[in-house]
């Protein structure tokens, strides 16, 4: 529904504003120019869609190979003492725990398909231990920020999306994505817990977060010592590395499982080529309207009006041209992939406006989205502080994106 409101305001403030400018400037150019961006978009949205199968399918094959393989289920294993801390209110050895463990571990791996529906078990369990059927519980607020905060090792779809755009090495923003989205993800588990008093200075959580904490300063400290080119070589090597290295991992842990790896990855690419197939009517949409938003004038006007607010108080302002996806990111998950497209197709995908905005797409998770279909599913109205918590998780994701891409782009 509010992608909807979006899409319409793109086309009504486009139309006013390139009204104005015909009566009052005489621009006779910005109507025609606003036409060739529709035919120009789809054009682009089509070719990006169809580019997009052949990664995505090899992607999501080596997925499947993973999920059958069982490593979702170590993964959930390993964070189990996390979990049992942040969720205090779910009694021991309750089913809801599994499918917990089950989702946030789909998700840090990338695999939307199967998290999603695990996601809606979760919540199911969850409210049959909700006292109160209308209002959300602590447990499913906490849960719900962990999917918000978009915490993700493997971000799949961001890379493909580079690499389609034409970026030199596509996983370059591997490392910098992984260092935001922790930020988000620590930012939500603290703003959630002193919400709901929970305590996190117990030896478990101290250990993981302070530990986690140790290594990200330490990567940002390292990185930090490098000069621009040296940072991009070695950031570059590294994810390379770490995606090779998770690729074998996941064969390897399906011959173990004696599952037949190569038919696994076939049912996995086709997955990918249908997903490729199914998202071109909503690319096409959403790149429509911002390319008649564009043409008209009316992002020019608001990217200028946030810049110069941005110099007014001295700061560098290289960071705006990427914002409109940060700040389409809470509302809508196709919205904010349009706005980081369109910033790649007009700065370049390795400008530095082109790389952050892919930091933002991968730094956060769409909020009011996730809320609207995990709350709805099983009927909460009173979302209590869950809207609070998420948002702020993503501002602190918004602005550790910022200063990492500085950090490495900059």
């Amino acid at each position: 529904m509010v992608l909807n409101y979006i899409w319409i305001a793109f086309f009504i403030i486009a139309f006013v504003i390139a009204l104005v400018k015909l009566v009052f400037l005489g621009d006779f150019d910005v109507f025609p120019a606003m036409m060739d961006s529709t035919f120009s978009s789809s054009k682009t949205a089509f070719e990006i869609s169809l580019g997009l199968t052949g990664v995505l399918s090899l992607w999501l094959g080596i997925m499947k190979i993973g999920e059958k393989g069982g490593v979702v289920n170590v993964l959930a294993r390993m964070l189990s003492p996390i979990f049992v801390k942040l969720f205090p209110d779910i009694p021991k050895g309750h089913p809801v725990t599994g499918s917990i463990f089950m989702n946030i571990a789909a998700n840090m791996l990338g695999l939307d398909n199967a998290a999603t529906p695990l996601g809606l078990k979760a919540m199911e369990q969850l409210q049959e231990l909700n006292t109160k059927k209308d209002t959300a519980s602590n447990p499913m607020i906490m849960f719900l920020v962990l999917n918000t905060s978009g915490l993700t090792l493997i971000p799949i779809s961001i890379m493909v999306y580079r690499a389609q755009m034409g970026a030199a090495q596509p996983t370059d923003i591997f490392i910098p994505i992984l260092l935001a989205t922790f930020f988000s993800t620590l930012a939500g588990i603290i703003f959630t817990s002193l919400y709901q008093k929970i305590n996190l200075l117990n030896r478990t959580m101290l250990l993981t977060l302070g530990g986690a904490a140790a290594v990200v300063a330490g990567i940002i400290w390292g990185f930090g010592q490098m000069d621009s080119i040296l940072m991009n070589k070695v950031s570059t090597s590294s994810a390379n590395i770490m995606l090779m290295m998770i690729i074998i991992a996941f064969i390897i842990a399906g011959v173990r499982k004696k599952v037949n790896v190569y038919d696994a990855f076939i049912e996995g690419a086709k997955d990918g080529f249908t997903t490729a197939v199914r998202i071109i009517p909503y690319l096409v949409a959403i790149l429509v309207g911002i390319g008649v938003f564009r043409a008209s004038g009316a992002m020019d006007m608001l990217i200028d009006g946030i810049r110069w607010g941005v110099e007014a108080t001295g700061a560098n302002s290289d960071f705006v041209g990427a914002l409109p996806t940060a700040l389409m990111k809470p509302l809508s998950g196709s919205g904010a992939r349009g706005m980081m497209v369109d910033a790649m197709t007009t700065y370049g995908a390795d400008s530095f406006i082109g790389r952050l905005s892919c930091i933002f797409q991968g730094s956060t998770d769409t909020t009011f989205y996730i809320l609207a279909v995990y709350f709805g599913s099983v009927g909460i109205v009173k979302t209590r502080h869950a809207v609070a918590c998420g948002l702020l998780a993503d501002l602190a994701g918004i602005i550790a994106a910022i200063a990492i891409a500085y950090l490495f782009f900059g």
